[in-house]
């Protein structure tokens, strides 16, 4: 596994223009294998999403490693992921940036990751079952917030809570064909900077802001 991570990196990940060491240490570090079910483990780096349960996905290494890096997620800071999944992202992420802060909505995937956080040692990964759209009020501001999970736009609980200067990655768009991967970035108390990073399917956002 060790020597399909390896290759996963280096023909996924960089061969696709991701450059930071840090994101391309975080996922030479991150076992991809435990966190998809044991009946797929053989295939955890591939090139592709892979199904966790409750009708969602762990997202395609490259995407998950783009998104971290468009983020700008570097050492000290604090992050919000929406839509954590199996922690799989989460986990990369907390191999950075300071503390990560996760939300998942399904009960039974965010138990699951939780447990797969702790057993991995993941300490300073704090994952909570809820509604991501709403954000993490009280851990906020965020330096960098990902969210895995599209929606028709970015919801303002999430904007509110970013820091100034921070950046949000999101998928924008309507579900079947269209969405575009969003950077936002705050560059004031109330503005914000978009930039279009290209087209990308993710599974929807759900949620009371969504």
């Amino acid at each position: 596994m060790e020597a399909a991570r390896r290759r996963m990196v280096e023909e996924q990940i960089v061969a696709r223009g991701i450059e930071s060491p840090l994101v391309l240490d975080a996922f030479r570090a991150v076992p991809r294998e435990r966190f998809v079910d044991e009946w797929l483990q053989e295939r955890a780096y591939d090139d592709t999403p892979l199904p966790i349960g409750e009708g969602q996905t762990i997202s395609q290494p490259f995407v998950v490693a783009l998104m971290i890096e468009a983020a700008g997620v570097g050492p000290g800071q604090r992050v919000l992921e929406v839509g954590a999944g199996s922690g799989y992202a989460a986990a990369a992420i907390s191999r950075i940036a300071d503390r990560v802060y996760a939300v998942e909505r399904h009960a039974a995937l965010g138990r699951a990751a939780s447990e797969r956080l702790a057993v991995l040692g993941y300490d300073n990964v704090e994952l909570r079952i809820g509604d991501g759209t709403a954000g993490w009020r009280e851990a906020a501001p965020f330096d960098a917030i990902i969210v895995s999970a599209g929606g028709e736009a970015v919801p303002p609980a999430l904007k509110e809570q970013l820091a100034p200067g921070g950046v949000l990655v999101m998928p924008v768009g309507p579900q079947r064909g269209g969405q575009r991967l969003l950077r936002l970035t705050r560059d004031s108390s109330d503005g914000y900077a978009t930039e279009d990073l290209g087209g990308v399917a993710f599974v929807p956002l759900v949620g009371g802001e969504a």
